[in-house]
């Protein structure tokens, strides 16, 4: 069995949202008051304060005059908010994500309701402290049987309200093929593969720029705190959710097709976060959405019962002639196409680095080879070792 998250659009009653903005609103403000607490208990009195402490505050809090409308909402959300701050703590102190920031009113919000807090009943979704049933819009059915543990309610900044709803269904895997490909990811192409296939980017940001630069401009021009603002901003932001939709829409129905038609894929395990920091490229990297569709192919693989086989950042895929495996010293962004020097085999820069990638990737698979230039024969094959400084071993 395996937890899966079904996403749906609905348009509450003038209730519903009223009940439903003041609930995004106490969840807002109980993470942020607690966020505070945490930061100022160990800033000022060296005190590690978890989530039973803030819990215990929350009660505190309900009890005052000044937060006694934290009462008229459900209780669960408010809850759930804090065990997503400890977790937040938690990726930090890993070292997986950032300091938590506050949440803020102009991006929407979420809440999370668990079992105790909703009723799921004759196909309708009842939210607690509310007598209608929220009018969802089933664009697909949930699967036979399934019930779901946890529904969270979100507030795009856009205005638009959707419904995440987390059930627990069994996925059939896939029939097992022969397939395998190897997928080289770029900028002008999105995806280019072994077999010489370049699909393109759609460039969803490019589509609309000129709308959004109008729509920007027009934002910038309106007096602050003024209603006619309000109604800038949602322009704005509903250009925007028109590129995230998009986008997300090309690469689910592109990840879907590689699975189902792939038994082994081999990508390279690019460094996105390091990437971005030029300037030049990183407005193209990040509407190329490299980190989703690898996350996506991830997800995906498994649950279907393929294999994904992420090859490391470092294997010289475009410098390496796929022919005799000659490595060049220099290969510059702008040379799309080249002369092995060793061989004289011609060589279409991305189509030869989709074949080192599957090449590396079932060498990886089979026997678990080592990739790094470094460390395998590609140094022999004439790659110069690279000269960065060892990293200090953690204490």
């Amino acid at each position: 069995m395996t937890l899966k998250a079904f996403s749906y659009r609905f348009y509450p009653t003038p209730e519903q949202e009223s009940l439903l903005r003041r609930t995004l609103g106490c969840t807002r403000l109980v993470y942020n008051r607690a966020l505070v607490a945490r930061t100022q208990g160990w800033y000022e009195d060296q005190k590690r304060i978890g989530y039973a402490e803030t819990s215990s505050m929350l009660t505190e809090w309900k009890k005052t005059e000044e937060l006694d409308f934290l009462n008229e909402v459900s209780c669960v959300p408010l809850q759930q908010c804090l065990r997503h701050l400890q977790t937040a703590y938690t990726n930090f102190f890993d070292g997986r994500a950032k300091y938590p920031n506050f949440k803020k009113k102009r991006n929407g919000g979420s809440a999370e309701f668990t079992k105790s807090a909703f009723k799921f009943k004759n196909g309708q979704v009842y939210l607690a402290k509310c007598a209608q049933a929220l009018p969802i819009r089933w664009s697909r059915t949930l699967p036979s049987g399934a019930t779901p543990s946890t529904l969270s309610v979100k507030l795009a900044p856009s205005g638009r309200w959707s419904v995440s709803l987390l059930v627990d269904v069994e996925i059939k895997t896939l029939p097992s093929c022969d397939n395998q490909v190897g997928i080289d990811l770029g900028i002008a192409s999105l995806l280019t593969l072994d077999t010489g296939e370049k699909i393109t980017n759609p460039k969803g940001f490019k589509a609309k720029y000129r709308k959004l630069r109008r729509a920007q401009k027009s934002l910038s021009r309106k007096q602050k705190g003024s209603n006619n603002r309000h109604k800038a901003r949602l322009k704005v932001a509903r250009v925007h959710q028109e590129i995230t939709d998009a986008r997300k829409d090309n690469l689910h129905k592109l990840t879907t097709q590689l699975v189902r038609e792939n038994q082994t894929i081999a990508i390279e395990d690019l460094a996105v976060k390091n990437m971005v920091t030029n300037r030049k490229l990183a407005l193209a990297i990040n509407d190329a959405s490299w980190g989703e569709l690898v996350r996506q192919l991830e997800y995906k693989c498994k649950w279907y019962g393929r294999t994904l086989i992420k090859i490391d950042r470092w294997f010289p895929s475009s410098k390496r002639c796929g022919n005799c495996g000659h490595i060049v010293e220099k290969m510059p962004l702008n040379i799309r196409e080249w002369d092995c020097p060793n061989c004289g085999t011609h060589h279409d820069r991305d189509i030869n680095a989709a074949k080192n990638i599957l090449a590396a990737g079932l060498a990886v698979a089979v026997c678990g080879a080592t990739v790094r230039p470094e460390q395998s024969k590609s140094v022999k094959a004439g790659a110069k070792p690279r000269q960065g400084q060892k990293q200090k071993p953690k204490s």
